[in-house]
């Protein structure tokens, strides 16, 4: 199984008597545990010990079972950047179906702040395969460094060949284009009010763009919701190619693709209108910048609430040392487990199931290649 052998590579911090208990049934414990529904190391302890025969049927466990101490040891101690490459079993699906789309976005875990430090809560960057629904890699954020920077270290590890990177406004820095392009891939980046003179003029562009540009509409209609988005390209861009026009005009490597998206939404009688506004290194249809841009989302609804709501996230008081990094990195190797295994239906679904039935719980973990 090609993540149980990846987690068998990762280096033991610990030493000595410390070291009672093989490391890897640490992990592998925790691992089925969180598919279980666990959340924490008092938590894995718990499930070990009731689900024990179910556990040696793969593990040896000659020493017995580990305590909560030394499940909440270990995980202070691991190394995150070792343990984050149990991520590299499921590069197999970065370029799976949804056009190859990698998103990246950040998310912070509230309650992972310790006043006794001095630390602020962990904010993680994750690379999240659209498509196949899971999480290709992540890095925390350092003391001192902003998501942007995090981001650009993040990328830099990752071979981009054939896949559109896409990130919000905050990410719309020539730096972090120049580092996707240099990977290989192509970047879809939002444009906001953060880039204030290339966003007025990219407005104007598209309020007067001279001639009619083909558009594609998609309307989604729910709980008495119905919107309604209407997609525009150009690849007119060497107007902004010119002379510079003012100080610390960007230049974005590469770029070949202007995108706008206006939505009107109609609920209990009112409508709102929005645009948005984009930029890309790809030459796009609109059809294929309406699939790139609803792929993106794909990290809020399939990633971040998923964590939140099934996986009980921003609740998680876990803050020595690399606790927080690593128990974040468990969650998410387990849900990309999930998502992973058949059947097909909700992570929520198949935790539940396998916290009740060993028969189900050998299915997903048999499934852990």
């Amino acid at each position: 199984m090609a993540l149980i052998d990846t987690l068998g590579e990762i280096p033991d911090p610990r030493r000595g008597n410390a070291q009672r208990h093989e490391l890897l049934d640490i992990l592998a414990i925790a691992l089925v545990a969180s598919i279980c529904g666990a959340q924490s190391c008092v938590d894995f302890a718990e499930f070990a010990e009731d689900r024990e025969t179910l556990l040696r049927e793969f593990l040896s466990l000659k020493n017995g079972l580990p305590s909560h101490d030394t499940f909440s040891r270990v995980f202070r101690l691991l190394d995150p950047a070792a343990f984050a490459r149990s991520f590299d079993a499921f590069l197999d699906d970065l370029g799976a179906a949804g056009d190859g789309v990698l998103a990246i976005d950040g998310k912070t875990l509230r309650r992972s702040f310790d006043r006794a430090a001095g630390r602020s809560a962990l904010h993680v960057v994750t690379a999240f395969g659209s498509g196949a629904r899971v999480a290709i890699a992540q890095r925390a954020v350092a003391e001192g460094e902003n998501e942007t920077v995090a981001a650009r270290a993040l990328l830099e590890t990752l071979a981009l060949d054939g896949l559109l990177v896409s990130a919000d406004a905050m990410h719309a820095h020539e730096g972090t284009a120049e580092v996707i392009l240099d990977r290989g891939g192509d970047y879809l980046l939002a444009l906001k009010a953060n880039r204030p003179a290339m966003l007025s003029e990219v407005e104007a562009f598209f309020a007067d763009p001279g001639e009619p540009l083909e558009a594609f509409e998609t309307t989604d209609a729910d709980h008495g919701r119905i919107e309604t988005r209407r997609h525009r390209v150009t690849h007119s861009v060497d107007w902004l190619f010119s002379d510079r026009r003012y100080a610390g005009e960007p230049r974005f490597p590469g770029l070949l693709t202007l995108a706008c998206v206006e939505a009107t939404r109609t609920e209990a009688g009112r409508t709102s209108l929005s645009t948005r506004y984009y930029i890309s290194s790809a030459r796009l249809t609109p059809e294929a910048f309406a699939r790139a841009v609803r792929a993106h989302w794909a990290i809020e609804n399939s990633l971040h609430w998923v964590l939140d709501v099934t996986f009980d996230e921003d609740r998680a008081r876990n803050r020595r040392d690399n606790g927080p990094e690593n128990l974040a990195i468990l969650r998410r190797l387990t849900l990309n487990l999930v998502n992973k295994a058949r059947p097909k239906m909700s992570a929520a679904r198949k935790r539940k199931r396998s916290g009740w039935s060993d028969a189900f719980a050998r299915t997903i973990i048999g499934q852990m290649r």
